[in-house]
């Protein structure tokens, strides 16, 4: 279906939402940008270790809570700029969990299991320093009536482990994840690192794939080993060419790091944010819109290279002063 329809049908005001993708890789970036379009308000948000994806999300006003291992997008932004200043103003309530245990939270939920136990965090203030007081788990029944569970291993004696940490599962009503290939039926190949994307949308109630390409039933069948997510999982599968963009999709083209760059630049001040969320999202219709704002000639310029499947020239440290949208020097800090 369309990616409107998908988000339309699937994504509501309130919903528990999970998103792929790990800091600036495969963030499924085209069904972001369509969900801060619709304007959808107070959405509760799961996700590993993402950062172009949620970043925008808090930033077009659509998040209330957040679950989440890490948050930035490297030299970029090594913290996340509108989701720092979220937590900062108190406008989102977090609670953050280790990489490892998130993984372990999304795998729960697929399995369909209670929780998981861990030894992850032993040793650390992820397990005295709550996001979600126990008065707001009290008042909402979506929420684990706590945040973790240490416990003495019950089977002590047969090794060394003396503790362990039992992470609650994750159950989202709506996963969105960006693949490289999907066919007709929700049929998944993902290249490169699966992330913890495999999980999350087997955890969800509901799963929207957006991807690079949209095979036939027959091109997965072979070497079917590759394919990670069976069919059974889909919801809404839509065809979006660069739907990871600006973030990287492994074996088609790299993340932007002149868009990322001005990105983080607007970020820092609200004024140009708001300039940026209106040049665009909001003043482009569509995903393919956005890209023609940017300039082909830019997008073309990330294409991965066939045999190292990311961009061979790209700078990657992230310097530069670059407008996302042309080669031209950027005329002031802040715009985009």
């Amino acid at each position: 279906m369309r990616l409107q329809d998908a988000v339309e049908k699937y994504v509501t005001d309130g919903c528990h939402l999970s998103i792929g993708g790990f800091t600036l890789n495969r963030n499924p970036m085209a069904a972001v940008y369509e969900i801060i379009r619709q304007k959808i308000r107070d959405l509760h948000v799961y996700a590993h270790s993402n950062g172009q994806g949620v970043d925008e999300l808090i930033g077009g006003g659509c998040v209330s809570h957040l679950e989440i291992a890490y948050g930035g997008t490297g030299k970029f932004m090594p913290t996340c700029i509108r989701f720092k200043k979220a937590v900062q103003e108190q406008t989102i309530i977090v609670e953050d969990y280790s990489n490892f245990q998130m993984t372990l939270r999304f795998l729960a939920g697929a399995m369909g299991i209670a929780f998981l136990p861990t030894r992850s965090s032993l040793g650390t203030d992820i397990i005295n320093k709550w996001g979600f007081p126990k008065e707001f788990r009290k008042q909402h029944d979506r929420i684990p009536n706590q945040k973790l569970v240490v416990m003495d291993n019950p089977f002590d004696g047969w090794c060394d482990t003396k503790k362990v940490v039992l992470v609650p599962a994750i159950t989202p009503d709506v996963t969105i994840i960006h693949v490289q290939m999907a066919d007709f039926r929700g049929n998944c190949r993902i290249e490169g690192l699966t992330l913890a994307d495999v999980e999350q949308a087997k955890a969800a109630k509901r799963l929207i794939i957006t991807c690079e390409e949209l095979l036939d039933d027959e091109y997965l069948k072979n070497d079917p080993d590759r394919n990670q997510i069976p069919f059974i999982h889909a919801d809404a599968v839509v065809k979006v060419p660069f739907g990871a963009y600006p973030t990287a999709c492994y074996r088609y083209y790299d993340y932007d790091a002149a868009y990322m760059n001005a990105y983080a630049r607007a970020a820092k001040d609200d004024d140009a944010y708001q300039q940026y969320l209106a040049a665009y999202i909001f003043d482009c219709p569509t995903h393919t819109h956005l890209l023609d704002k940017v300039g082909r000639g830019r997008v073309e310029s990330i294409l991965a290279d066939k045999n190292r499947g990311y961009a061979k020239n790209l700078d990657r440290p992230g310097r530069g002063n670059c407008c996302p949208h042309t080669d031209r020097t950027d005329p002031a800090p802040g715009k985009v």
